[in-house]
């Protein structure tokens, strides 16, 4: 039972060391989130962020911290989108992509390295683009030039501590570090979110409420449904004799997710969706013909139809791209012929990497469909219903991210439990 592994979790010094440490890194967190940037009026910007969908989804995923205008106001978005950009890259650079696959521990340090550096200039962009658009719309009190690079210095620093803390919590080997922040900062927005749902309480729309609940269990059910599916693929080993032993001849099988991409190309989409809002908004007050055609765009990403579809197109796209660059078929194949294992009636080597890669794209198609799919549940019950309160929209990504991250932790819990009982063994 779960309760069971929790106490033994508690009960083991190491793990219960490293439950206490992602407990204190996610104080921190929270705390970062609550201090706000000093010297800047923040009356509006409450209301705002209830108004826009895309800003006010931006501010779920960062817990809070940029309707407080604190420290850490940009979230991970700037670490996010730099991860994105050097992936893309190693499709057009051979070196970069040799680095990232074919070197190993020394070479994925070094590609995480400049992710790391890319994300410093990037969080000073958008720290800048979003201090201009929040001054141009009368949100925030108008800033001097010191008091604008002493801000845009602070959100560039908040940005490298939330990707330091999110590192700190992956090399305890508890999981994504990333993922985990997220999940922090939306699963600190609930008890707030359920209380102004019950204070905005309306008998009126009963039906819709029902429709959101029944819509939410089936998200958690196609969650746990894609994330534990998988495709097993028979393995066989040929005997081997060395000396007077005789190894090998055994058969198993290679465990094919339906999704192994997992949460990240949620996470992935809405880094790049947010893109094309932020910068119509940015550009909407300027005026003539760039502000009237920023205005025009802005109004066509935040309709909730375009949002969904895009949102779709987006996470079957990155689900096909990210497990693209995480799984080689390829490589392998050749561990498997290293090892002497082949798959029955299919030739070691090339053959072995073709037949994986059909089973691969098959298996992908319904996964990416399925991701999509429960993604956008809630926009498309939003239209049929007529509610469009951003509370609603952003239910299904929400609960898509919180059930992943669960499962992924508890599978890292059980995994290390059972290590550690065949350690004892």
């Amino acid at each position: 039972m779960w309760y069971e592994k929790i106490l033994l979790v508690f009960r083991n010094k190491e793990l219960r060391n490293k439950f206490l440490f992602i407990s204190f890194i996610f104080i921190f967190f929270r705390i970062a989130a609550n201090i706000p940037i000093p010297g800047i009026g923040t009356e509006n910007l409450k209301g705002f962020f209830e108004q826009n969908q895309v800003f006010g989804l931006l501010n779920i995923f960062s817990g809070g911290a940029l309707s407080n205008f604190s420290i850490v106001l940009m979230g991970l978005g700037p670490y996010i989108t730099s991860t994105i950009i050097l992936q893309l890259l190693t499709m057009i650079f051979p070196a970069l992509e040799k680095l990232y696959k074919e070197e190993g521990e020394a070479g994925r340090q070094k590609f995480n390295q400049y992710g790391r550096l890319l994300t410093i200039p990037l969080a000073i962009v958008e720290g800048y683009g979003m201090l201009t658009l929040f001054q141009r719309q009368g949100i925030i009190t108008s800033l001097s030039f010191p008091m604008m690079i002493s801000s845009i210095v602070t959100i560039a620093a908040g940005a490298m501590f939330l990707m330091w803390l999110g590192e700190l919590i992956t090399e305890k080997g508890m999981g994504n570090g990333i993922s985990l922040l997220i999940f922090a900062g939306i699963v600190a927005s609930l008890p707030i979110n359920i209380f102004q749902t019950f204070i905005s309480w309306d008998p009126s729309k009963i039906v819709s409420y029902i429709l959101f609940f029944l819509s939410s269990i089936l998200i958690i059910a196609g969650v746990v449904f894609i994330t534990e599916a998988r495709r097993n693929i028979p393995v066989s080993y040929a005997k081997r004799v060395r000396g007077n032993k005789m190894y090998g001849g055994t058969s198993t099988y290679l465990p094919l997710n339906i999704n192994p991409a997992g949460v990240i190309p949620i996470i992935f989409a809405l880094s790049i969706l947010l893109f094309p809002g932020m910068i119509a908004g940015f550009l909407g007050g300027v005026g003539g013909v760039v502000g009237t055609t920023a205005n025009a765009a802005a109004a066509f990403f935040n309709n909730p139809w375009i949002h969904g579809v895009l949102y779709f197109l987006l996470v079957i796209l990155f689900t096909y791209f990210y497990t693209a660059v995480t799984f080689d078929p390829k490589t392998i194949s050749e561990n498997l012929q290293k090892m002497g294992g082949f798959v029955p009636g299919v030739r070691p080597g090339t053959s072995t990497a073709e037949f994986l890669k059909h089973i691969l794209n098959r298996v992908l198609f319904t996964g990416a469909m399925f991701l999509g799919l429960i993604a956008v549940l809630p926009n498309i019950v939003a239209g049929a219903t007529g509610i469009t309160g951003f509370t609603f929209l952003i239910g299904g990504t929400s609960l898509l991210i919180v059930v992943s991250v669960v499962l992924e932790t508890m599978r890292q819990i059980t995994s290390q439990l059972e290590m550690r009982e065949y350690d004892t063994f």
